[in-house]
């Protein structure tokens, strides 16, 4: 087994603290900015930001689906991590200055991958399908007005 890292940036319009509200906002603007790869989107405790319990059901393909609850903290400023209860699955958003009035949105997925020959192809395919997935994510986060 090793770690299967993906990667996904982009600049946005909006300051960095309004985006990151936006990010940390679980309850009312996270679910508009899932694509059609995630179901079941249920806030179970919190709803903003560290502290925060949420539940969704993801299928990159067809053929592969994971339930996920993911527990939020806020290590640092602007930063969230999402850490699956029932995997390996992590996922670190941070939000940093880009220019006047734009922020740049970084998100890093990581895993503890398969063993053998379908972790060869898991690490070899997966971070670029993912980050197409995280691509339309950020890119609707372009499309949402934050204050």
């Amino acid at each position: 087994m090793g770690q299967v890292n993906a990667d996904a940036s982009r600049d946005v319009a909006g300051e960095p603290d309004a985006v990151f509200a936006a990010l940390a906002d679980y309850a009312e603007t996270r679910p508009k900015l899932l694509t059609e790869h995630f179901s079941e989107y249920e806030v179970r405790e919190g709803g903003k930001g560290e502290g925060t319990l949420v539940h969704w059901r993801f299928q990159p393909t067809k053929k592969r689906s994971r339930d996920c609850l993911f527990a939020v903290t806020q290590p640092a400023e602007r930063t969230l991590v999402e850490t699956d209860r029932n995997s390996s699955l992590v996922h670190t958003w941070t939000v940093e200055p880009s220019g006047a009035g734009r922020s740049r949105v970084n998100v890093n997925t990581r895993w503890e991958g398969a063993g053998g020959i379908g972790g060869f192809f898991e690490k070899t395919f997966a971070p670029s399908g993912l980050r197409k997935i995280y691509d339309d994510i950020l890119a609707r986060i372009d499309e949402t007005p934050v204050a």
